[in-house]
């Protein structure tokens, strides 16, 4: 049964209940963490999810609130003795910045670490990232404040797809990331420069044929749900629902 698990859906400022946004994408044996917000290793297991399991990790950019996590999980696998390759994903730009940031730990000195592996993913539309049996995902490069990417996540044998925004304006690359999908999960931080309001990721989701919208990455602190669902709703006549930490979609 293949899943996605919210783990994490404030903006930048997170609160008790809602930790700034992150992902697990789970088919087979694949555990794939979509950026490291939080402290994994105390945030992950609420999830009922082995942190020890987690095979792979897509950074879709190097802000804080999507890698400060990064180093301690990374340090703590160790710790707890792991062994197998990590694969970590990313633009140039922002593989780059993780390596210049755990060097700065000197982790190159950590005795016994295990192998990790970067992968430099191209900025280009329908770029493949991983595929394994079940599981196909896919990048775009999105319009943020620094390169990003949003991301397509194809469960192939149950013929089901969610898209995902990440941290944008509205886009095409989303439009076309999202087609026909079966969810598409917006950001909806409100309209400013690389990011959205949620009037504008319901358009985005009306524009894609979208099944259905999930908002996330949005203000937790003083602002009503109600309206914020009711703006998209304006727009978008599929389903809409607030993302909340530890909501899963299984497939």
């Amino acid at each position: 049964m293949g899943k996605v698990v919210i783990l994490g859906s404030a903006y930048a400022i997170p609160d008790e209940k809602h930790a700034n946004t992150h992902l697990m994408v789970i088919e087979g044996c694949k555990h794939i963490l979509i950026d490291t917000a939080s402290n994994p290793i105390q945030h992950i297991p609420k999830a009922g999810i082995n942190v020890e399991l987690i095979s792979d990790i897509i950074l879709t950019h190097f802000h804080p609130d999507h890698t400060s996590g990064i180093p301690l999980l990374l340090m703590d696998l160790w710790l707890m003795g792991r062994k197998n390759v990590l694969h970590i994903y990313g633009l140039k730009y922002t593989i780059q910045k993780i390596i210049g940031l755990m060097d700065l730990y000197e982790w190159q000195r950590w005795p016994g670490f295990y192998p990790v592996e970067f992968h430099e993913l191209e900025s280009k539309e329908g770029y493949l990232v991983i595929e394994s049996p079940g599981l196909r995902i896919l990048s775009s490069p999105v319009c943020h404040l620094l390169p990003t990417i949003g991301l397509r996540i194809e469960f192939t044998e149950k013929n089901k797809v969610v898209a995902y925004s990440c941290d944008t304006e509205p886009c095409a690359q989303v439009e076309r990331l999202a087609l026909n999908a079966d969810v598409l999960i917006h950001e909806a931080s409100g309209a400013s420069i690389g990011h959205s309001s949620p009037a504008q990721a319901a358009q985005v989701a009306k524009t894609a044929n979208a099944k259905s919208l999930i908002l996330i990455h949005y203000p937790s602190q003083n602002v009503p749900y109600s309206r914020i669902l009711d703006e998209a709703k304006q727009v978008y006549m599929g389903p809409v629902a607030m993302a909340a930490d530890f909501m899963e979609l299984t497939y």
